[in-house]
């Protein structure tokens, strides 16, 4: 690679303010984003790009390793503990491929004993011998992207695949070794009736996956869906579909920890239980997002170039830019996380993972709690179910 690589990207914020000095660093995960489809859903506004019928994966590989190296500064003496190969659709990526780059990054990162390492899958890429080579090189989560189980809603989705490869899925995730995965499904689709709704969820929860991420279809600026809306539920059908839904997952044991996901005991997604935190993550890949915390109490947010051709172009640099998170922005940033996990975090995290005094906190948490929308329990930072469904509302009492 070209020493423009390591260019220095634009820098946001100012001086800093001295904060205190982290007791401990948090836990350090890795994002790696591989920013190919086999096509572009009307409804995605994901960093992702209709694949050409050869991808470029020596050269790509190549790109993330280097671009890795460029944040190994930041993480020395440190364990990954989570690994998430999102996108896209990264098992487009061969066995082959995947296994040079896992084997790359364990030299430059040492692996925790027990690593999470997902891998996000389409029921349309699914080949039994490449998912079992998967499982072989140490990946041993999947999420699988079924989002329904019903043709016509499908076909709106402009997804590639059908109801029987996305119920096959799971039976071939089994047979490859995996015991962990989770299935991604959406509620509120185009005309979509509560016992439409109800009835994906069913189909999903027989499959017995041990992690479901379930979560309303949103229409988001820069998408087909956001330029020619299609007709979505009314309000009230929603809602009952919301309470309906939850109430099944509990019935079958899917306790909910976030916003939107629901796990069996102890299946919690690791990963993500890390970004919910306030951890610290490397993000390598077009258009992947970093948050490193250092020592001396500074937090740096980071972001890649984002178009693949850029990224792969040895003349640009990976880094598109970065950006020093002030005092003041610290409480909401913090909370943006933490709020979402249902049982909150413990109060003291915050002082850990921002270097500031729980104090800081103190006047936006009495307004919040005189508003309903958070837990009055000074031993922990949590929303209040009205203040779950109202997060906005609710951070809004931290914004400086």
């Amino acid at each position: 690679m070209s020493q423009d690589r390591s260019a220095s990207p634009l820098i946001l914020g100012g001086a800093q303010t001295p904060r205190a000095a982290l007791p401990q660093l948090p836990p350090l995960a890795l994002y790696i984003h591989i920013p190919w489809c086999v096509r572009k859903c009307p409804y995605c506004d994901f960093n992702s790009h209709a694949a050409s019928p050869t991808l470029p994966e020596i050269e790509y590989v190549d790109a993330l390793l280097a671009d890795l190296d460029l944040d190994l500064h930041a993480v020395h003496g440190r364990e990954l503990s989570s690994i998430f190969f999102g996108g896209g659709t990264p098992s487009l990526f061969s066995a082959q491929a995947l296994g040079r780059l896992l084997k790359g990054v364990e030299q430059r990162i040492p692996f925790a004993s027990d690593i999470e390492i997902t891998l996000e899958a389409n029921p349309g890429t699914f080949e039994q011998e490449k998912f079992t080579a998967y499982r072989a090189l140490g990946i041993n989560r999947l999420s699988i992207g079924i989002q329904s189980f019903q043709e016509q809603k499908l076909k709106a989705l402009g997804r590639i695949h059908n109801g029987d490869e996305a119920i096959r899925a799971a039976g071939m995730a089994r047979q490859a070794g995996f015991d962990n995965f989770n299935l991604d499904l959406m509620h509120g689709l185009p005309d979509q009736s509560l016992d439409d709704a109800l009835g994906d969820l069913r189909q999903a929860i027989a499959m017995k996956p041990t992690h479901l991420s379930w979560y309303q279809l949103t229409l988001e600026p820069n998408t087909v869906f956001w330029n020619q809306p299609p007709v979505l539920p009314e309000d009230d059908t929603l809602w009952d579909i919301q309470e309906a839904g939850q109430a099944l997952l509990a019935e079958h044991g899917y306790a909910q920890y976030e916003v939107s996901a629901y796990a069996q005991p102890g299946r919690a997604a690791r990963h993500n239980l890390n970004y919910w935190s306030f951890g610290d993550f490397i993000g390598i890949g077009a258009g992947a997002h970093g948050k490193l915390s250092h020592p001396d109490g500074h937090i740096l947010r980071t972001w890649k170039t984002r178009l693949p051709k850029d990224y792969l172009n040895p003349a640009k640099p990976f880094k598109a830019g970065e950006k020093a998170l002030s005092n003041e922005e610290l409480p909401f940033e913090f909370l943006m996380n933490a709020l979402r996990l249902t049982d909150g975090v413990d109060a003291a995290l915050f002082a850990q993972r921002t270097g500031l005094d729980l104090a800081s906190l103190a006047e936006g948490r009495r307004q919040a709690e005189q508003s309903g929308l958070l837990q009055v329990e000074p031993s922990r930072l949590a929303a209040t179910a009205r203040g779950q469904l109202f997060l906005n509302d609710l951070l809004q009492y931290f914004l400086i």
